[in-house]
């Protein structure tokens, strides 16, 4: 009995639980992506090097901290979605990770993190393409919507101004099957 109670909860997890988004308007739904303009926001931020495989885990392992109080400040915080992941240098071992920080933090009212590889950085407003799907966190599957979004915004006559990133909406105990997935990219 437990163990359905546990596996519907989970399958609820998308609808019923309320996590704090970075707020956006729709400019236009192109059917396959969505135009939105970001509202400016902050994250907290980390490199990570190694596998593929290993990085998303060692990076939520350090953002994690600092939100659960291993902060100077020893303030716990409200997890957000998305976890977003961009490449931060051409080599393919190392990518920065970003959490999104609870909308009620100011760049001066949040903790200070202590851990020296925490970077907390505004993100001013802009506009960005999101393509969307569900299942997966493969990077085989992220390659080829983050492809498929490229191709759509050529088509389309958009200038890419910024780099790919790939947004995770749910933690990792929820079923792949309905993980929200991202690929957003900021345009002109």
């Amino acid at each position: 009995m437990i163990r359905y109670i546990f596996l519907f909860i989970i399958l609820l997890e998308g609808f019923v639980m309320a996590i704090e988004e970075p707020k956006y308007t729709v400019i236009k739904d192109y059917g396959v992506f969505e135009l939105r303009d970001y509202a400016p926001y902050i994250v907290a931020q980390t490199k990570v090097t190694g596998k593929p495989e290993d990085m998303g885990s060692k990076a939520f392992k350090t953002l994690a901290g600092y939100i659960f109080g291993n902060n100077e400040e020893k303030t716990k915080m409200s997890m957000t979605a998305p976890v977003l992941q961009e490449d931060a240098t051409s080599r393919k071992d190392t990518a920065l990770f970003s959490f999104v920080m609870p909308e009620k933090f100011s760049m001066q009212t949040l903790p200070r993190p202590i851990n020296e590889n925490i970077v907390i950085k505004q993100i001013a407003s802009r506009t960005v393409a999101a393509l969307r799907y569900n299942g997966s966190w493969s990077l085989e599957k992220y390659k080829k919507n983050e492809n498929k979004l490229l191709e759509l915004l050529e088509q389309n006559g958009f200038k890419i101004v910024g780099k790919p990133v790939f947004a995770r909406y749910n933690s990792p105990f929820s079923l792949w099957l309905f993980r929200r997935n991202e690929v957003l990219v900021e345009v002109k």
